[in-house]
């Protein structure tokens, strides 16, 4: 889709979105709310610019503690939807059994058995004779390891990794995710990813590939020349984070020629800081 046909569209959701605010409309504005970041999705996030800053102020008043108290009152208000009703399981044919059935007519067997070749067992009068059960084996203690022989550990099962998140998710994220790391390089500091989620609380737990995009979607929205806002989320005490040369390398950037990768990294996190110092 051209670039000029999703804003257009993008233009008017957003319309229709701010229509629905003003109505009180708490399901239609929603849905328009998920279906603009969907659309915003549809080209760079430097050519929808506004349209997200005025998505991202939206957002404060689909947030704010008025619209939940109507968003409240309008799921009490609504009518309970119809439990629909389970359909009665067809009654069985009546069942004759041989003695009942007049002579001359056969005999009707229920659907659900099959007849059986053999005569039903009779039950003998004689009481059955008990069956002794055998005591279990106690299962040996293992022995001591020897002194010096390591001990292995069993193994905590790792962690599951969270789902991927939807593109429209992650264009809304990066958008906030943004002015987080332009404060930071304000303050000459880096970030990590357990702090951005502290002073992001409504930030969900991210795959490790939905981290990578949101990492380039910040600096995809950036100006050009600008350096890179993502070399500032680290591991551990100031640590380049392992894939940042990565992320890097598809917004075009790339370590000089026999320089490290770590030495690299730390001198455009010099730019950043030097960059923003002064930016508002």
């Amino acid at each position: 889709m051209e670039i000029a046909t999703v804003r257009r569209t993008l233009n008017h959701t957003l319309t229709e979105l701010q229509r629905a605010i003003d109505r009180y409309a708490v399901a239609v504005a929603a849905d328009l709310y998920a279906l603009a970041w969907q659309q915003a999705a549809g080209a760079p996030p430097s050519e929808t610019r506004e349209q997200r800053a005025q998505l991202k102020g939206l957002k404060e008043i689909l947030g704010s503690r008025r619209w939940q108290e109507e968003e409240r009152r309008q799921a009490a208000a609504a009518p309970p939807k119809p439990v629909p009703s389970q359909a009665r399981p067809a009654s069985a044919a009546p069942r004759v059994l041989p003695d009942a059935a007049r002579a001359g007519e056969p005999v009707v067997r229920s659907p659900r058995r099959k007849p059986s070749s053999s005569p039903a067992p009779r039950r003998s009068s004689v009481p059955p004779v008990p069956v002794s059960v055998p005591t279990p084996t106690p299962i040996p203690a293992p022995a001591p390891s020897p002194v010096g022989t390591p001990v292995v550990a069993d193994r905590t099962p790792r962690r599951q990794e969270p789902a991927l998140l939807e593109t429209g998710q992650l264009w809304e994220i990066a958008t906030e995710l943004r002015p987080l790391l332009e404060q930071t390089a304000r303050a000459g500091a880096v970030v990590t990813w357990p702090q951005i989620h502290k002073r992001l609380p409504s930030l969900p737990r991210l795959h490790a590939d939905d981290q990578c995009v949101l990492l380039w979607l910040v600096d995809e929205d950036g100006r050009k020349g600008e350096p890179l806002l993502s070399a500032l989320v680290t591991v551990g005490d100031r640590q380049m984070h392992p894939r940042f040369p990565a992320v890097a390398e598809q917004l075009g950037w790339a370590a000089p020629a026999g320089t490290r990768p770590d030495t690299a990294w730390s001198y455009e996190v010099l730019k950043v800081h030097q960059h923003w110092r002064h930016r508002r």
